[in-house]
C-alpha cells in the first residue's frame, strides 16, 4: 500500500508539473469573461422580454466567437456549452426550467452546442494559424530584403528557392523557377547564371562533395547579359542523422571591390615607376655633385699609368735595354687601368637605370665603396674622416645601389651642412655595429651646424628641405629605399652642436623571404 501510495503520489506530482499554469489561468479568464458576456445578454433578454430563440442563439455566438478569436479554444468550447445550456434555460419553452417539451426545440439546442462548438475551434485554429504564418511572412521580407542573394539547393544541386534580389538580378521570374525546377536535373537556374567558365560541374561537385561550409568567387550574368563578380558562400543543413538535407547560398558583389583593388594596383605600379626615375634622377644629380670628385678620382691612375708609360719607354730606349724595368711599369700601367675601370664602374653602377637587385650585402664592404666616392670631396671641403666600422657584422639582404645612394645622399648632406657652418673643425664620423635586434646600423656624425627641433619631424617628408636650394626629395628617397628593406631611418641633434642620421637594416635571414617584394621597384 505504500508503495502503490507513493506512485499515485509521484504520477499526481508529475501531471501537476505538466499543466501549463499560464494556460490554465488564460482559459479560466476568458471563460469568465465569456460568461460575464451571456450574463449581461441573458439579463438584457430577460428585461426585455426577448423570448424568440433565435434572438439568444445569435447573441450567444457572437459572445462564443469573440472569445474564440483570441486564440483560446479550450474556453471557446467550455462556452459553447454553457450558452447552449443558457439558450434551453432562458429561451427554449418551458423558460427558466431544464426541461424540453418539443423535440424540434431539443434539436435546435443540440445544434446551436454543435455550431457553437465547431465555430469555435474553426476560429481558434485560424488565429493560430494566422499568429503562425506571420514570422514566416516576416521571415520572408527579411530575406528578401537583405543586401544579398539567397537560394537554396538540393543536395543534387537543383535549386529550389531564390530571393527576390536574387530574381531581380538574373531577371528570372517565379514561373521560371518553377518551370526548371520540374525540369531536367541539369536544368539549375543558379548554374545557367553563372558565367560558362565558372559552371564547371567537375569543380562545384568536388566543392560540394565534403560537406562542408565553403565560398567560391564566380561572375553572375545580370539581366541585361553583364556580368558581375560575386563571392558565393555555401553552408549544408543537416538532418539528426547527419545528412545534407539542403544547402543555403547567399551571394556577396565584389565587382566594384575588385576593380577598386585593381585601380589600386594599377596606380601603385606607377608609383613605382615614378620611384624609380625620381630615385635615378636623385642619383644621377648626386653623381652630378661630385663631378669634381669623379674627375680626380679618374685622372689620378690615368696620371699614374702615363708615368709609368713614359717611365717604361726610357727604359727601353736605354743601351742595353732593362726588360725587368719595363716588366715592371707595364705592371703597375695595368694596376693603373684596373682601378680607374673600378671606378667608372662604380660611377655607371650608380646612376645607371636598372631594376633593383637582392644581394648577399657585407655593410662595410659597400660604406668602403662609398667613402672611395666621396674622399676627393672630403680633401675639397677641409673635411675629416674617421671611421668606426664594426668587424663581425652580420650580412644584410637587398640592393647594393639603393644602399649606395643612400649613404651618398647622408654624407654629402653632411658635408654641405659643414660647408656653411662657422666651426672650426669639419669632422665627419661613420659608424657600423649591429644593433639590438640583431641587425646592422649605420650612423653618420657631423659637426655641423645641427637641426633645430622643429624640423625633426618632417626632415623625411617629400619637399621638404632646409637648404635654400634644395627639392627636398633626396632624404624623403632615403626613407622610401630603407624602409623598403625592412629599416628605418632618424635624426638626432648632437650636444653641443651637429647632427647624427642613422639607419637600421634586419640581418639576411629575417628578411630573406620578403625582401624581393619590399624593395622599391
Amino acid at each position: 500500500m505504500r508503495l502503490r501510495a507513493a506512485d499515485a503520489k509521484g504520477v499526481l506530482e508529475t501531471v501537476v508539473k505538466s499543466i501549463d499554469t499560464g494556460t490554465l489561468w488564460r482559459t479560466a479568464a476568458g471563460l469568465l469573461a465569456g460568461c460575464a458576456g451571456l450574463a449581461l445578454l441573458t439579463g438584457i433578454g430577460v428585461v426585455f422580454d426577448f423570448s424568440h430563440p433565435a434572438t439568444g442563439a445569435l447573441s450567444y455566438m457572437i459572445v462564443v466567437v469573440l472569445v474564440s478569436m483570441t486564440g483560446n479554444i479550450a474556453a471557446g468550447i467550455g462556452l459553447a456549452i454553457i450558452a447552449a445550456f443558457c439558450l434551453n434555460y432562458f429561451f427554449t419553452e418551458p423558460r427558466f426550467s431544464i426541461q424540453v417539451n418539443a423535440v424540434e426545440d431539443a434539436v435546435a439546442v443540440i445544434a446551436f452546442a454543435f455550431t457553437a462548438v465547431t465555430i469555435s475551434v474553426l476560429v481558434g485554429r485560424a488565429r493560430k494559424q494566422g499568429e503562425a504564418t506571420a514570422p514566416r511572412d516576416r521571415l520572408q521580407i527579411i530575406i528578401d530584403t537583405i543586401p544579398a542573394m539567397v537560394w537554396s539547393i538540393s543536395p543534387d544541386g537543383s535549386s529550389d528557392f531564390f530571393n527576390k534580389r536574387f530574381r531581380d538580378y538574373t531577371g528570372l521570374s517565379l514561373e521560371d523557377i518553377r518551370d526548371w525546377a520540374r525540369g531536367d536535373a541539369l536544368h539549375r537556374p543558379w548554374m545557367n547564371a553563372l558565367h560558362p567558365d565558372d559552371r564547371s560541374m567537375d569543380d562545384w561537385s568536388a566543392a560540394l562533395a565534403p560537406g562542408e561550409p565553403f565560398e567560391r568567387e564566380a561572375r553572375l550574368r545580370q539581366f541585361d547579359g553583364e556580368y558581375r563578380r560575386f563571392l558565393l558562400r555555401f553552408v549544408p543543413l543537416r538532418d539528426k542523422r547527419g545528412r545534407i538535407v539542403e544547402w543555403y547560398a547567399n551571394s556577396t558583389d565584389i565587382e566594384d571591390l575588385r576593380r577598386t583593388e585593381e585601380e589600386l594596383r594599377r596606380r601603385e605600379a606607377r608609383l613605382r615607376d615614378a620611384q624609380l626615375e625620381l630615385a635615378h634622377a636623385n642619383r644621377v644629380t648626386t653623381t652630378g655633385q661630385l663631378a669634381a670628385s669623379i674627375a680626380h678620382e679618374v685622372s689620378q691612375p690615368i696620371a699614374a699609368a702615363l708615368t709609368n708609360a713614359n717611365t717604361a719607354l726610357r727604359w727601353l730606349g736605354a743601351e742595353p735595354p732593362d726588360l725587368g724595368e719595363v716588366r715592371q711599369a707595364l705592371d703597375r700601367i695595368i694596376r693603373d687601368g684596373e682601378r680607374a675601370r673600378d671606378v667608372i664602374g662604380r660611377i655607371r653602377a650608380l646612376v645607371r637605370k636598372a631594376p633593383p637587385l637582392t644581394d648577399r650585402i657585407d655593410i662595410n664592404e659597400t660604406m668602403r665603396d662609398v667613402i672611395a666616392f666621396t674622399r676627393s670631396e672630403l680633401r675639397r671641403n677641409g673635411t675629416s674622416l674617421q671611421t668606426q666600422l664594426a668587424d663581425g657584422l652580420p650580412p644584410v639582404l637587398g640592393d647594393r645601389i639603393q644602399l649606395q645612394q643612400v649613404m651618398l645622399n647622408l654624407m654629402l648632406n653632411a658635408v654641405e651642412a659643414m660647408s656653411g657652418s662657422r666651426a672650426t673643425a669639419r669632422e665627419l664620423l661613420i659608424r657600423t655595429e649591429q644593433d639590438g635586434s640583431g641587425g646592422v646600423l649605420v650612423a653618420i656624425e657631423d659637426s655641423g651646424p645641427g637641426l633645430q627641433p622643429e624640423t625633426l619631424d618632417r626632415l623625411f617628408e617629400p619637399f621638404y628641405t632646409t637648404k635654400p636650394a634644395g627639392m627636398g626629395m633626396g632624404l624623403s628617397i632615403c626613407r622610401s629605399i630603407i624602409e623598403a628593406h625592412g629599416g628605418r631611418v632618424w635624426a638626432a641633434a648632437n650636444i653641443p652642436q651637429g647632427a647624427t642620421f642613422q639607419f637600421t637594416l634586419p640581418q639576411r635571414n629575417k628578411t630573406e623571404s620578403k625582401a624581393s617584394a619590399r624593395l622599391v621597384n
